[in-house]
């Protein structure tokens, strides 16, 4: 195991493994661990030791509570410091799991929601422990999600389920979240590990190129729902809308107040 401070990484048997290690942030995505996340990724994805890809909150509660919007990096490197001046990190990590060329699966540990869900999302297998809680709350905060990241949704539980996880900004537990499509797989959490890495290594026994070649197949059927730079453009004047409105501000407020709140539309 080796120990970059907030994110943990391991290769054993040709599995490597991601470990989100926030706790006391409950696992929540800051710009600077999803640089690292983007990182590690791009140099795993020209190794030939790593066949299969497993995310992970570790031991705590959380999978992933989401992006972290308070974090400031600091103490980066020079390289992950140049990578902020010209990437989104959220948008960029996102990509980079679900563009990684080998199969990837999200152990989920505990709860997840907003973008650690849409995480989650991005990878190809979805294994969670049987009482999961996850949830997509932009319309509960007042922002518009990106497209990008609704896509990976639609991609994965379809338009129709779609529209429910973010119309309503709904928690889904358990079974629901399964039957909705968010999970693959719901186990007992004393057997998450030893089903998720059983399946891993499986995996990664396989031909690898076998595996890249099915992978990349696949993408090709992804590639048909794409945005046109015109519909990409109307996109980013709704989310800039909802950021500057009244409604975001209440949104938070609510929140962090853990109240009900009050949108006017404005």
């Amino acid at each position: 195991m080796t120990e970059q401070g907030i994110l943990l990484t391991e290769i054993r048997n040709y599995v490597g493994t991601l470990t989100f290690n926030r706790p006391e942030r409950k696992n929540a995505l800051s710009p600077e661990l999803l640089l690292m996340i983007h990182k590690t990724l791009e140099g795993w994805g020209l190794s030939d030791e790593v066949r299969v890809v497993v995310f992970t909150g570790g031991s705590g509660k959380a999978f992933s509570s989401g992006y972290d919007i308070a974090a400031i990096p600091t103490e980066m490197n020079p390289e992950l410091a140049e990578l902020m001046k010209t990437h989104n990190p959220l948008e960029l990590a996102l990509n980079t799991v679900a563009q990684f060329p080998n199969p990837t699966i999200a152990m989920m540990n505990g709860y997840a929601f907003g973008a650690g869900l849409n995480l989650a999302m991005c990878c190809d297998m979805r294994i969670a422990q049987s009482d999961i809680s996850v949830g997509m709350p932009p319309a509960k905060l007042g922002l518009v999600y990106h497209p990008e990241g609704i896509r990976q949704f639609i991609e994965v539980v379809g338009m129709a389920k779609a529209r429910d996880i973010f119309f309503t900004g709904r928690t889904y537990k358990d079974t629901e979240a399964l039957h909705m499509g968010l999970v693959d797989r719901l186990v007992q959490a004393a057997e998450l590990t030893s089903i998720t890495y059983g399946i891993a290594e499986e995996i990664a026994a396989n031909a690898p190129l076998s595996l890249k070649g099915t992978k990349k197949i696949l993408a090709m059927f992804r590639e048909r729902v794409r945005l046109t730079e015109k519909q990409i453009a109307e996109a980013d004047r709704l989310i800039g809308e909802a950021f500057n409105s009244d409604d975001l501000k209440e949104g938070m407020a609510a929140f962090f107040e853990k109240r009900k709140p009050r949108f006017t539309g404005r």
